[in-house]
Formats: C-alpha cells, sequence, structure tokens
C-alpha cells in the first residue's frame, strides 16, 4: 500500500506519516525545497519536492501512489497578503485533486476544518449538520476552508474522485513547529504572558488522535460525508488554567470584553503591516472568539470507531514538546 501525503512537515501531516508508517504503508510526502524536515527526520519515506501551486510537480509525485492524504493548508489568522491563502488552500487544493484524478488514486482523504462549520448560538454542541454558509465566514482562512471544501465536494458527488472530509477541530500536541496559532496560545500563556482572557471556546483535542482519525476515515468514511475529529469542549479560562497549573503558575482572572480588545488588534494589524510580523492579535481572531467553538464528534464514533484521549493530555504533551524545544523556561 502507498499512500501520499501533502503537507507531512506539519503538526498534523507528520502525526499522520509517522501512524501510516507504523501500519505497513510506504509513504510519499510532498515538501518545498526551504521545507523544514526537523518532523520527518529518520523516518522511512520518499520526499518528491514541489509546491501546491505547481501542478506538474503535485502530478509526478502522486503517479504511483494508491491513497492520498491532503493534509497541506496555509492556516494563518493574518497575513500581509490575503490572496496567498486562497492561493494555498484552494488553488492548491483544485490542483492536488486533479493531479490525483490523473494518477488513478483510490481515495483521498481531505482534512478540512471545523472552521467550515456552522456553530449554535446557544454555545451548544455543532455538528456536521450544523446549518451554515459562507457568509457565516469570518476571516481569509475560514472562507478559503469552506471554499476549498465545496470543491472537493463537488468532485465527489461528480463521480470524479472516491474522497472522504474530516473536520479536525483544535488539535493540540507535540511537533507544533511553527506554530499553530493555538500552539502560540499555548506558549505565551506558559510563559506567564496571558494575564487576561475573554470568554471564548474551543474543542481541543490531541493532534494524535486526528491523525488515527484520518486512517479510520480512509478505511471506513462514506465518500463525500465529513466527519468531526474532536475531542473535549472547553472555554478560554478553563484552557489557561490547565495550563497554569501544568506550568505552576497563576491561572488568569482578568475577563476582558471583546469590544475593549477589538481596537487593540487594530493598531497591532496597523503596526504589524509595518513589521512584516504576525500581531498576537488579530481582527479576525477576536470576531471569532465571540463564538464558542463547540462540536460533538459522534458520527466520526459512531460510524468510524473513532475516539480521543482527555484535552488535559493533549495539553500536557503539548507542553512537554515545547519545554524540550526549549521554547518554555521555568516559572
Amino acid at each position: 500500500m502507498k499512500a501520499f501525503v501533502t503537507g507531512a512537515t506539519g503538526f498534523v501531516g507528520s502525526s499522520i506519516t509517522r501512524l501510516l508508517i507504523e501500519a505497513g504503508f510506504e509513504v510519499g510526502i510532498l515538501a518545498r525545497k526551504e521545507s523544514n524536515l526537523a518532523n520527518v527526520e529518520g523516518i522511512r519515506l520518499s520526499i518528491h519536492y514541489g509546491d501546491l501551486r505547481d501542478r506538474q510537480s503535485l502530478r509526478e509525485a502522486l503517479y504511483g501512489y494508491d491513497y492520498l492524504f491532503h493534509v497541506a493548508a496555509d492556516y494563518r489568522l493574518w497575513v500581509p497578503r490575503p490572496c496567498e491563502i486562497y492561493e494555498n488552500n484552494v488553488e492548491g487544493t483544485r490542483n492536488v485533486m486533479d493531479a490525483a484524478i490523473r494518477a488513478r488514486i483510490k481515495r483521498a482523504v481531505y482534512t478540512s476544518s471545523v472552521a467550515t462549520l456552522g456553530t449554535e448560538k446557544d454555545g451548544s454542541d455543532a455538528d456536521e449538520k450544523t446549518p451554515v454558509g459562507i457568509e457565516d465566514m469570518i476571516g481569509h482562512y475560514k472562507r478559503s476552508k469552506f471554499i476549498a471544501e465545496e470543491l472537493v465536494k463537488k468532485l465527489t458527488d461528480a463521480g470524479a474522485i472516491d474522497a472522504v472530509i474530516v473536520n479536525p477541530s483544535t488539535p493540540v500536541g507535540p511537533r507544533d513547529i511553527k506554530p499553530t496559532p493555538t500552539g502560540r496560545m499555548i506558549l505565551e500563556a506558559a510563559q506567564g504572558k496571558m494575564p487576561a482572557y475573554v470568554d471564548t471556546g474551543l474543542n481541543i483535542v490531541h493532534v494524535d488522535d486526528v491523525a488515527m482519525g484520518h486512517l479510520l476515515a480512509l478505511e471506513r468514511g462514506k465518500t463525500g460525508r465529513r466527519y468531526i475529529l474532536g475531542g473535549e469542549n472547553m472555554t478560554l479560562k478553563e484552557i489557561l488554567g490547565e495550563i497554569a497549573r501544568l506550568t505552576r503558575r497563576r491561572p488568569p482572572m482578568i475577563r476582558l470584553p471583546h469590544n475593549l480588545v477589538l481596537p487593540l488588534a487594530f493598531v497591532l494589524e496597523t503596526v504589524s503591516r509595518f513589521t512584516g510580523k504576525e500581531p498576537l492579535t488579530t481582527v479576525d481572531g477576536v470576531r471569532l472568539s465571540k463564538k464558542k467553538m463547540f462540536f460533538s464528534s459522534r458520527r466520526a464514533e459512531r460510524e468510524l470507531g473513532y475516539s480521543h484521549r482527555p484535552a488535559r493530555t493533549a495539553i500536557e504533551d503539548a507542553i512537554k514538546w515545547f519545554r524540550r524545544k526549549g521554547l518554555i523556561r521555568p516559572a
């Protein structure tokens, strides 16, 4: 069995790659010449150099493989040039799927996100059936992932490719080398740099559970169906409290209203346009935080046999990894 993984040098992709190899797959990955390969060092695999925006490199790379995991995505809540997010997430997905069809891939698993799903106004758990439209998408990242998921669904519905869609919630754990926006939040909190919080919530899941969900989707998922790969719903106060407990720091006690943080985000983004550095807080991030991103994984549990470990374990593993990398100093 030969499986190809895009985004394998990243956070979720590297976990999927490791599990595939453990399961006996022969694995090939896509990487750019300038990619950081630290997450796949010492792993037996084939590296195909190319780019999501280069159709020819994708067609050459996918030839001879049986299965595809399209995990690569531009996960940034702020960029100086928003068109980059659409080029990577939308056109990149179009190019990968075109290459997969040409290579006669037997089955593809497309990594979407809960960002494309609806949320419940009362804060209760949303699922794959919760109503949503593109007008509900806040920010370029969410819009790009929504459009990309629709693209994959249309190809699947047309019978062009056998694909399953998975929607991870908020992965946390080891090998978050970039780090992701969530990983960055954990780092800041672990260093005592988050003295306050806003009233919001996330669904926290261990990255390795998300990876296992991908393999289960390949084996048991229904064509064209999407599956939430989530974990435990937690308020931001609870998340920061857990980080404080694990790092022996005082948890933040000040709750800030969203309307107070929003002007600050505008100022920080203005500064970032001159410095080129990502702001600590983004306008889209504040707007997103007005909704609690709480989700249910019941469909994946029922149809795939998916399960997840406690969110506390995911947060603890993330902190341990950041510590090993020297990114968190003792309190």
